[in-house]
């Protein structure tokens, strides 16, 4: 997406679309579900169902529903807004597809790629669109630094690294169980929190390095014992002959700002928090800032605020605008990735691709 496109897309977004008509619909009515109520809200999509198991979780007088099953008979809604619990994901975005009801699922896609290339499936057998949110896509210096590496300013990718150092403590499980488990949450640090970081990396490098060709992966539980899934990850996804190592870790101290680094022949890009950097080998540097947040800050802060534009625009696809987006197979490329990682880490060894 241009500089041109996010800046139309923000000015759209600040005053309600009259002209589409499509209704959405969200099912799972926990934090991240007030980002997509108040971001439709924003571009003038009306809601009209809500569904969770908590009918004290009732956040608007439309429509509620304690079971999708019952809400799906029902309808009267276009697209369902999934933010569940991640081994809900599949099972709910499947059976929305299959009645031709358009998805914009919550990242992760799914918890194994099994799942995942069942949704794509349901999707094209259907022809109900799938969107996996990965909204830090749509920031400008995401998109910066993805222009300058496809331009071939930099020259070529010889290696790069992510960081991840958050701080999840033991009342965070407890507040949600299913996060702290391999059938339900899919796995820790890396499929909750890293994941969006390592989609950024391989969204901006794919273009130019294609898709990984072998992983490595090191997982270990450090710091809470009481959960089964991983609090700390490392190792290497190779492209070629091209190197980016990664680490991730969930006992920081507090909520450090993500870290990427595209390291290139005549010099590096690099993003950290919101704010990208391009270092050149003969001196000069240039940053790009990701302009004043616009509306409201929806959500917690390390989510950034750029779920507005990807909504945005996947209605703009819907009413016949052709823009970037991120259907079901972006999501299982991100998704292989995570998988490849956790079997690698249980196996010892590589895999390859």
């Amino acid at each position: 997406m241009s500089e041109i496109q996010l800046k139309e897309c923000v000015r759209v977004a600040q005053q309600p679309s009259l002209e589409n008509q499509n209704r959405a619909a969200i099912i799972g009515l926990g934090g991240v579900s007030s980002v997509h109520i108040n971001s439709l809200d924003a571009i003038g999509i009306p809601i009209t169902a809500l569904c969770d198991i908590n009918p004290e979780l009732r956040k608007r007088d439309c429509l509620f529903f304690t079971d999708y099953e019952s809400m799906l008979a029902h309808g009267g809604f276009d697209v369902l807004h999934i933010c569940l619990p991640h081994y809900l994901h599949a099972p709910v975005a499947i059976a929305a597809l299959r009645r031709g009801i358009h998805v914009i699922c919550e990242k992760p896609m799914a918890t194994t790629v099994k799942d995942a290339e069942s949704m794509i499936a349901a999707s094209k057998e259907s022809g109900a669109m799938l969107e996996i949110i990965f909204q830090n896509r749509f920031n400008p210096s995401t998109q910066g630094i993805k222009a300058i590496i496809n331009s071939g300013e930099l020259g070529r990718v010889t290696g790069g690294w992510i960081q991840v150092t958050w701080h999840r403590t033991q009342a965070y499980y407890e507040a949600a169980r299913w996060r702290g488990t391999w059938t339900e949450g899919g796995g820790g640090v890396l499929i909750n929190q890293a994941i969006h970081t390592f989609d950024l990396m391989n969204y901006i490098v794919s273009d130019t390095l294609g898709n990984p060709t072998s992983i490595t992966g090191f997982m270990a539980n450090r710091a809470l014992p009481s959960i089964e899934v991983e609090d700390v990850v490392e190792g290497r996804i190779v492209y070629g002959d091209v190197n980016i190592s990664y680490y991730a870790n969930s006992y920081h101290p507090y909520d450090a700002p993500v870290r990427l680094e595209i390291v290139c022949e005549n010099g590096r890009a690099s993003l950290t928090g919101d704010v990208a950097t391009i270092t050149y080998n003969d001196g000069p540097t240039k940053t790009i800032n990701n302009e004043e947040n616009p509306h409201e800050l929806f959500g917690k802060h390390y989510w950034g605020y750029s779920h507005i534009r990807q909504i945005q625009v996947f209605y703009d696809n819907l009413s016949g605008k052709a823009a970037p987006r991120v259907p079901g197979s972006e999501g299982l490329r991100v998704q292989r990735i995570v998988n490849g990682i956790y079997d690698s880490a249980r196996l010892n060894k590589p895999v390859e691709f």
